[in-house]
């Protein structure tokens, strides 16, 4: 484990070297350190490069990409614990309607309340979208009596649907000039990353990843079944709930500075098991690890396939999550 976990680490600091270095314009991946260098230590490294250069890589590229990194950890960390909560293989993020939360938020910014709070009304009104649509999965469940694992997810579905289709109804109703701005949020993009709101999705990853890692042995006993983790000693029907509301805060977090972006917290759960094994000990930290490398090359490939035009990730991780789960079902069916 600790040979795989430098070898990530390792493919993770190269990865985010090509994601700063590669684009419109081309960085060596020298300067993309020396700026690093002198940021963190003025007059450590000669400066050889222009002001403009060390703009893009700074301000523009390094919040990006870091962003793209905590996404992507926070998606799969999530993605791997609901499928441990509900022991469903095909669980993720979306299933608790956060997403489509989201959506609603930004949507009704981006057309309705205008940006009365600059930059930040977009990504606080997602959040406050995704919180919310947790909170009514959560009134639905408790109103339909529905603890057990799969009335959950189907209350995540049914309100997703619900919410979904209100958001859709924004749009129609929306000035058709703003449109397109909706729908590559819709789609998902990180480049909007800005320094000075970084810290709210680092914080929540944080704060919420610790969490999830000391209870890797209650995960483990959820895969198992309700029955088995209830001799353990574990409130199956609390810890379930006490997991999607975790879950709730880093996906809202994460939407809500990112759009949606889908399949990062249904595959990469699959590929950290492959890798490490079914322990939850290893499968969150593989989780996470994976996710960042998986999105910071989707934005590397989002940035350079129709360069200079800025593709939204979210059809990236499509195409490469629907190819996945077509390898993955031929795989299990030999």
């Amino acid at each position: 484990m600790s040979i795989l976990l430098l070898g990530g680490l390792i493919v993770l600091l190269v990865s985010l070297s090509i994601a700063v270095s590669v684009g419109a314009v081309a960085v060596p991946a020298g300067t993309v350190w020396g700026v690093l260098a002198n940021k963190l230590s003025p007059g450590f490294v000669e400066q050889t490069w222009s002001q403009g250069r060390e703009a893009i890589v700074w301000n523009i590229r390094f919040p990006r990409a870091i962003l793209a990194m905590m996404v992507g950890a926070g998606l799969a960390i999530v993605g791997a614990s609901l499928q441990a909560v509900t022991r469903n293989p095909l669980a993720d993020p979306h299933l608790l309607g956060i997403s489509s939360g989201g959506a609603f938020g930004a949507i009704f910014a981006l057309l309705h309340s205008g940006l009365f709070l600059g930059t930040l009304t977009v990504p606080l009104l997602a959040f406050i979208g995704a919180l919310v649509a947790t909170l009514i999965v959560l009134g639905v469940s408790r109103l339909a009596d529905a603890a057990s694992a799969d009335r959950l997810v189907l209350a995540g579905v049914a309100v997703s649907f619900i919410i979904m289709a209100a958001a859709n109804g924004l749009i129609f109703l929306g000035d058709p000039r703003a449109s397109h701005t909706v729908v590559f949020w819709m789609l998902g993009g990180l480049g909007l990353a800005q320094w000075d709101q970084l810290i709210y999705p680092l914080v929540i990853l944080i704060l919420c990843g610790a969490w999830l890692a000391l209870r890797t042995n209650q995960l483990n006993a959820m895969t198992i079944g309700d029955e088995t983790a209830a001799t353990l000693g574990i409130a199956v029907a609390r810890f379930r709930l006490i997991v999607f509301v975790i879950g709730a805060l880093i996906t809202g977090v994460m939407v809500a500075f990112s759009g949606i972006i889908g399949f990062v917290g249904l595959m990469v759960p699959h590929i950290a098991r492959m890798l490490v094994g079914g322990g939850y000990t290893r499968v969150l930290p593989a989780s996470a690890l994976v996710g960042a490398i998986f999105l910071l090359w989707a934005d590397i490939a989002a940035r350079t396939v129709m360069a200079p035009e800025d593709m939204p990730i979210g059809i990236v991780t499509g195409i490469v999550g629907g190819m996945f789960f077509v390898w993955l079902l031929g795989r299990r069916s030999l």
